[in-house]
């Protein structure tokens, strides 16, 4: 039996979550004894008729030499294979619950755009074009039942990293991710200004409202941009924080939340920021504030004051996601293509 994982790669080669969750997903399957291949198709979304472009793409590729498909995001679904399970990531965000984010006045052809998009998915998800829809979390279960009606169900996906430690609790917050305006790294930096505990932000990652955020911080020498990181960067720098604040908007999963947890430290998050308040127990593994810099202040300064409920904090955090591994989510999809796994 062979099977095929269809991945969406950036045009310009960028890696990211994304990718370390198609290597996590193919290693598993792999370990359970299916013969699995990454099949990487390129999407543009720079514009519409990219986007057409791409759609086109995924819905031409020829599959049926594999007894089983498990498409992922958008628009890998697209692909035609009468054994399609999806484990869906997420649907073009721009065209769905950002729509009025980004296009506050859109024009009528926007409005039409998004209606075709929306109705491409929603015949692609169903069955029997897909036999099982899995979703990576409970934030994209809504939003395909509100904009789609496609019901699903949540697997979460672990870290590929196994490497996390728990060392000090130094005077640092680490906020790793990629910087965009959805990430709402500008609440961390603004939530600065209202601490006056020697607290330093470090901040790791690249995007594209970089420019922007170092703008807003450029008058505070607390707020540190570490820019692209290594791996073992990066669990040391989640090693030493006291707390990991982690406040985007609808976020799909958010792996921040899981790595900061295997780490051993408390997160912060705020009502709106999607899939991390259903993993963090406000009071027990960090807190769900207000997503305004005031009421992230006097979380962080409450932790920096009680660092021992910070520890325990992580520590609740750690054991609440043992649960979640590579293996069950293996073992989920092959269930649904009908595919037995090797003893």
């Amino acid at each position: 039996m062979k099977i095929a994982v269809i991945a969406v790669a950036s045009k310009t080669g960028e890696k990211g979550g994304a990718e370390r969750f198609y290597e996590g997903l193919v290693n598993a399957l792999r370990i359970s004894g299916v013969d699995t291949d990454l099949v990487n198709v390129i999407s543009d979304e720079s514009n519409f008729e990219a986007i057409e472009e791409t759609l086109l793409r995924f819905y031409d590729l020829d599959m049926m030499n594999y007894d089983g498909v498990i498409s992922t995001k958008a628009p890998a679904y697209l692909i035609r294979h009468p054994n399609h399970v999806c484990y869906l990531q997420h649907t073009m965000r721009v065209f769905y619950d950002m729509f009025d984010f980004e296009f506050p006045k859109p024009s009528q052809k926007l409005l039409k755009q998004r209606e075709m998009i929306i109705k491409l998915d929603t015949a692609a998800l169903q069955y029997p074009r897909t036999k099982k829809v899995f979703v990576i979390g409970n934030e994209v279960r809504n939003r395909l039942l509100k904009f789609n009606g496609i019901d699903s169900e949540v697997l979460y996906q672990a870290t590929l990293n196994n490497n996390f430690r728990s060392g000090l609790y130094t005077n640092y917050i680490f906020m790793p991710g990629r910087l965009h305006r959805w990430k709402r790294v500008d609440l961390v930096i603004d939530a600065m200004k209202y601490i006056t505990k020697p607290v330093t932000l470090k901040i790791a990652g690249t995007g594209e409202d970089e420019a922007q955020f170092k703008y807003l911080a450029k008058n505070d020498a607390r707020i540190v941009f570490c820019g692209r990181i290594s791996d073992q960067e990066m669990i040391d720098l989640y090693a030493d924080a006291f707390v990991v604040p982690f406040v985007p908007i609808r976020e799909d999963f958010g792996l921040i939340t899981l790595e900061a947890f295997h780490s051993g430290k408390p997160v912060i998050t705020c009502v709106d920021s999607g899939e991390p308040t259903y993993i963090v127990k406000d009071g027990v593994s960090g807190f769900i504030c207000e997503p305004n810099p005031k009421a992230i202040a006097k979380k962080i300064e409450y932790l920096y004051d009680n660092l021992e409920t910070a520890r325990k904090m992580g520590e609740n955090g750690r054991e609440s996601i043992k649960h979640i591994t590579w293996e069950n989510v293996a073992k989920k999809l092959l269930n649904a293509l009908g595919i037995g796994q090797k003893e």
